[in-house]
């Protein structure tokens, strides 16, 4: 990986600007392209539109079983029913499974929906139609609903505006990625665990040995490289994006903000035990502290859920931090007085098979899945819609991935008539879909 600043060189205000320029676009600890939170003071000056909703939108990649989860059917063979019983929730005759005790009792708090048809059943894909409420299509890469916010409404501080928290996202078919929007509206990648008490998280801080000054020197250094240059450097359009907007990378190093909000050591121990001493609730954790401290959008991504074999026993280890962390953060959102403006959701890839197969597993489902929401004005203690008696398909109404997408940018205040421009000139429409009315506050 390219290092943003060498171990040693004989003149540190000496590198040319083309390799400065590469180097800033490796910041982050998987070594992708940061220009998107290089770009502030640009789009200031272009009139982006400025949201007040935040959102946090976790995943849980590899498709969670409906059945085993929020979507029980306790009257069907074993062979449908599976090995877990139910348990009553907070809403008079809506039970999920013996897993969920935390979601049943905190159900007023958010919305079920139990009649999404997700329309597709095949990993990666399922990364690209669910993420960005578009039909795979291996033509043209939709944005995911990060990178459009971070299109539309751009940073409000140094942070990022769109961040993800780890690395379980399958972009084989350009799942969570900007795609035509551009290299500058992907992700902030953070990898790692944070409930592991060496977790620390690269590029934010200056490195060792650099000071303020010495900084700034080098900052001075490149603008008067960047001025004798700009005629005579040709550079690709990916390259451009980082170029664009380099100066905000300097605001982002610098800022003791942008180290204060990856910091988790500053939460007592308290909040910490009630999201649960594990990735996905430390991830949460950390989504609330991002948002807080003025990022606009943040995924929580979690892995593990493809549950083809011992689909029981995996889940007995997979649903419990889940079970902790969703309630925990809607709870502290809540109390910190931010649930009102951040909308939080909840997807997977698709759902799983109603039979179990012969591996004690479930596979992948195309037709029946889950999702909930809450914050932004959504009213809790709602459960949307059904599946029939074997969990295989929606009865009546159902919802589609391009009306979740739909929701999401109503809730943001990105308008859905929205038409971006795709790198051959075509005007491509932000979205297909319709916001889902009991979502709708």
């Amino acid at each position: 990986m390219l290092k943003l600043f060498p171990t040693r060189r004989s003149n540190c205000e000496t590198p040319s600007r083309r390799d400065f320029m590469v180097e800033v676009g490796s910041i982050s600890a998987l070594g992708l392209a940061l220009p998107h939170l290089l770009q502030a003071e640009a789009q200031a000056a272009e009139g982006f539109a400025r949201g007040d909703v935040n959102c946090i939108f976790i995943w849980t990649r590899g498709g969670t079983s409906h059945h085993d989860t929020l979507d029980p059917k306790p009257n069907a063979g074993a062979e449908v029913r599976g090995d877990f019983g139910v348990i009553d929730t907070a809403l008079p005759g809506i039970q999920f499974t013996d897993q969920m005790p935390n979601f049943a009792r905190e159900l007023n708090r958010y919305t079920v929906m139990r009649n999404l048809n997700p329309k597709n059943g095949s990993h990666s894909t399922a990364d690209a139609i669910m993420m960005s409420g578009r039909k795979f299509n291996p033509a043209i890469t939709y944005p995911c609903y990060g990178s459009v916010v971070s299109k539309e409404l751009g940073p409000k501080t140094a942070l990022p505006p769109f961040i993800q928290l780890g690395t379980n996202v399958d972009q084989r078919f350009n799942g969570g990625l900007a795609g035509y929007l551009g290299l500058q509206h992907n992700a902030f990648v953070v990898p790692g665990d944070p409930s592991s008490d060496n977790f620390t998280v690269r590029d934010v801080s200056l490195p060792n040995g650099l000071t303020a000054d010495r900084m700034s020197r080098r900052r001075q250094a490149l603008q008067t490289i960047d001025t004798l240059q700009r005629e005579l450097d040709q550079r690709p359009d990916a390259l451009q994006a980082i170029d664009a907007y380099y100066e905000n990378a300097f605001s982002m190093i610098t800022s003791a903000a942008t180290k204060t909000a990856f910091d988790l050591s500053q939460e007592d121990q308290e909040t910490r035990d009630a999201y649960g001493k594990h990735n996905l609730g430390q991830s949460c954790l950390l989504a609330r502290r991002l948002i807080e401290a003025g990022t606009r959008f943040v995924t929580v991504s979690s892995g593990g859920w493809d549950t083809h074999r011992d689909n029981f026993n995996g889940l007995k280890k997979l649903l419990p931090p889940l079970d902790q962390a969703w309630p925990a953060l809607l709870a502290d959102l809540e109390d910190r007085g931010l649930l009102a403006n951040t909308f939080v959701f909840w997807l997977t890839d698709f759902g799983r098979t109603p039979i179990i197969n012969s591996a004690a597993g479930r596979d992948h489902w195309s037709t029946a899945s889950i999702a909930c929401f809450a914050g932004a004005g959504v009213r809790g203690g709602q459960v949307l819609g059904q599946t029939d008696e074997t969990g295989a398909k929606p009865v009546g109404r159902e919802y589609y991935p391009e009306d979740i997408a739909a929701t999401v940018y109503s809730k943001l205040g990105i308008p859905l008539d929205t038409h971006h421009t795709a790198t051959d000139g075509r005007p491509i429409r932000l979205c297909i879909g319709e916001p889902v009315p009991e979502l709708m506050s």
